[in-house]
């Protein structure tokens, strides 16, 4: 295969991982970054994950300079290539100080790279968005399909979730503009919270959650749930979306259910608990967390959530892109294998 692919963010967890299943099947990949220089990096880190056939071969793989908040390069990065997976979006550890600090580049960089990619006559584009464009400000008792926007006036919305949800409605904005006789498609994901492997020391923001429940960081489960999702299925979902036909200008919530953090607890207790790590289990109640976000941004970004769930209909994904995710106990030992083999948390023994 001679089709050659621009993913954005190619230093982030899922487009990483996107980078990985996109060589497997024999693309080309061309990656964008905020330096140039940092091809070999990625290059070492996918390396030990790829089969024979998959194998890096340079110039076959390269990373180019572009940054979301700058016009500069975004044209020289698309040049040749058939496909985007614009995955690159700011996605911050601690609060937010104002939402612009989110909301400008997430969409502004997308109108950045949606403005080159119909220049240069890329014939696809698949973007990363998120649940968060999906769930927040409404009613949580209901269950959420792709038809369903966040309430940018509603109550518990955030700047994470109000940046993900006016970029992806500037994403269709520009499309629709376009006409139909525009030949440039867009296809969306929305993914849930992203657990499953990590590839490198760096684990972002997604593995926050598995990080600090194995570092005992909290000393109880807050009332948290969410619909949470496997890293390799959210690549997965963005490589069949390039091809699928019957993708062409739809939505997919990318998750596999709704589940709580306790869950997650007691998967991770069953798992470590026998190689020596303490894992909490016990509920930590509402106001002990509210009191602890006062003192910790990291925390602060999950109050939002607490006392509600995040109930999601992936039938639209199941059915189109034939979509077969695996489930929460995968998820999570993986990521929590992968984070003691990478050093991000203790390996603790008894």
């Amino acid at each position: 295969m001679t089709d050659r692919v621009l993913v954005t963010g190619a230093t982030g967890f899922i487009a990483q991982h996107c980078i990985l299943q996109l060589l497997e099947a024999g693309y080309l990949v061309r990656g964008t970054a905020r330096s140039s220089d940092r091809t070999q990096g990625i290059v070492d880190i996918l390396e030990p994950h790829l089969s024979e056939s998959g194998k890096v071969h340079l110039p076959d793989f390269a990373v180019v300079s572009a940054d979301l908040t700058s016009d500069e390069g975004w044209k020289e990065a698309v040049t040749g290539c058939r496909y985007v997976l614009h995955v690159a979006s700011p996605l911050p550890r601690s609060a937010a100080k104002n939402d612009d600090e989110l909301v400008v580049p997430a969409r502004d960089g997308t109108l950045r790279v949606l403005r080159a990619a119909n220049e240069a006559g890329v014939e696809r584009v698949v973007l990363t968005s998120s649940i968060s464009a999906i769930v927040y400000g409404n009613d949580r008792s209901r269950t959420f399909d792709e038809s369903h926007w966040t309430n940018l006036n509603g109550k518990r919305i955030g700047a994470y979730d109000k940046s993900k949800t006016i970029a992806e409605r500037a994403a269709w904005s520009f499309v629709d503009a376009l006409g139909t006789d525009a030949t440039m498609q867009l296809v969306v994901i929305n993914p849930g919270l992203v657990l499953g492997p990590v590839l490198s020391a760096d684990w972002g923001t997604s593995g926050e959650l598995v990080k600090r429940i194995i570092d005992h960081d909290i000393p109880a489960i807050p009332d948290i749930s969410l619909a949470m999702v496997d890293v390799r299925d959210v690549a997965s979902a963005h490589v069949t979306a390039l091809t699928t036909p019957e993708a062409a200008g739809q939505r997919f919530i990318c998750a596999e259910a709704n589940h709580s953090m306790m869950e997650v607890a007691v998967i991770l207790q069953r798992h470590l608990g026998p190689l020596g790590y303490k894992i909490p289990t016990r509920r930590l109640p509402s106001i002990a967390i509210r009191l602890m976000a006062l003192f910790d941004s990291t925390i602060r970004l999950a109050m939002n959530d607490l006392g509600t769930s995040q109930t999601v209909d992936n039938q639209r994904i199941r059915t189109v892109l034939r979509w077969s995710p695996r489930n929460l106990d995968e998820m999570t030992t993986s990521m929590a294998d992968s984070m003691i083999r990478y050093g991000v948390v203790a390996a603790t023994k008894q």
